[in-house]
């Protein structure tokens, strides 16, 4: 049976406000009579529940989706912590009110209200600040318990580029990606525009970001899931990621250099792999020695080009004579550029 959501709430609105307008009519028809009184009592609960009827989606539908899209963004433990805390709160509170009734004038009415109040938030805050050491207290004489309850790993939320970069693969199936990878449903809309894009490169691209996402779900050794939020009034995608990342306080894995820029700004932390790329690179420093070799002419005169394993540009000064060998060179200088690293040598004979 399928349940109609719009419907229940025109019910709802069609009871609050029809009653609203039946309390207004019969202080409005007090004291008259005849056809005045009549009029009082039948036109605003019918104008009411007409109103309810059709606003009744729109005042509680809404509000019931917001809150349910903010419970989402609440870890389990944090939600049974705080609703603990709450409850606690609230007992002291009613043991306190006998004695809070009490206060002479207008205190007594008010004051059980406001340390209820109080004692309740002090009760939330106070329980969900003691996250991580329930969590360490279960894992240590609950195993099984604290395995469940403990700290939820961190989500990575993957952007296109980093979906189609194969690299990205690679650093998940080396185990050093904790916790759960979060693909967007844009983000898969987008590599299936990708996919069937008339151009063959773009074509190809897409079709293989959907194979590596594929292989991720059989192969990879963390949670891949598939988020169905989405943000109708973000103007592309980079501000739907940019905004999901906030609303999930999480962070998003791309290679994309404006997204990276843009989630600086906004406080989000962005995992690049490019950056990844460039910080295990092997450190090199002036006076190594290394082997290269050399496959092109560089931009200036006398310049070689060689390119070491990890694809670090190496420039030999004099290395043009040098084409297509392999070349003892010692290193001169490091050069770190926003590309990656560069490494400037000399052949060792001439050194």
């Amino acid at each position: 049976m399928v349940i109609n959501v719009n419907l229940i709430f025109r019910v709802i609105g069609a009871i609050f406000f029809g009653y609203v307008g039946l309390r207004m009519g019969a202080y409005m028809a007090e004291g008259d009579s005849g056809t005045t009184a009549v009029i009082f009592w039948a036109a605003p609960p019918v104008l009411f529940t007409i109103f309810g009827v059709i606003a009744g989606p729109f005042l509680f539908l809404a509000p019931l989706r917001r809150f349910q899209q903010w419970t989402t963004q609440i870890e389990p433990i944090q939600l049974v912590l705080g609703t603990g805390g709450l409850v606690a709160g609230l007992l002291v509170a009613a043991l306190l009110t006998p004695a809070l009734v009490t206060l002479p004038g207008i205190g007594g009415v008010l004051a059980p209200f406001v340390v209820s109040a109080i004692l309740g938030t002090l009760g939330v805050a106070a329980m969900i600040n003691r996250e991580e050491q329930l969590a360490d207290f279960l894992s240590r004489y609950l195993p099984t318990a604290g395995k469940r309850v403990g700290r939820v790993p961190r989500q990575i939320i993957l952007d296109t580029s980093a979906v189609i970069d194969g690299r990205m693969a690679d650093i998940v199936q080396t185990g050093f990606i904790m916790g759960t990878l979060v693909v967007p449903r844009f983000v898969l809309d987008e590599l299936r525009y990708i996919a069937d894009s008339p151009d063959a490169l773009r074509r190809n691209r897409g079709r293989r970001g959907l194979e590596i996402l594929g292989r991720l779900q059989k192969e990879a050794p963390v949670p891949i899931e598939v988020s169905e939020t989405d943000f109708d009034d973000a103007r592309d995608v980079d501000g739907k990621l940019i905004r999901l990342a906030k609303s999930m306080n999480c962070s998003i894995m791309t290679n994309d250099f404006n997204l990276n820029r843009v989630a600086e700004l906004e406080g989000v932390q962005i995992l690049n792999v490019n950056h990844l790329a460039n910080a295990v690179k092997a450190v090199v420093l002036p006076g190594e020695e290394m082997e290269v070799h050399v496959i092109q002419e560089g931009t200036e005169s006398g310049q070689g080009v060689g390119f070491l394993d990890d694809g670090t540009m190496v420039v030999v000064e004099g290395g043009r004579r040098y084409l297509n060998e392999q070349l003892e060179v010692i290193v001169t200088r490091v050069l770190q550029t926003v590309a990656g690293r560069m490494i400037f040598a000399a052949p060792k004979a001439t050194s």
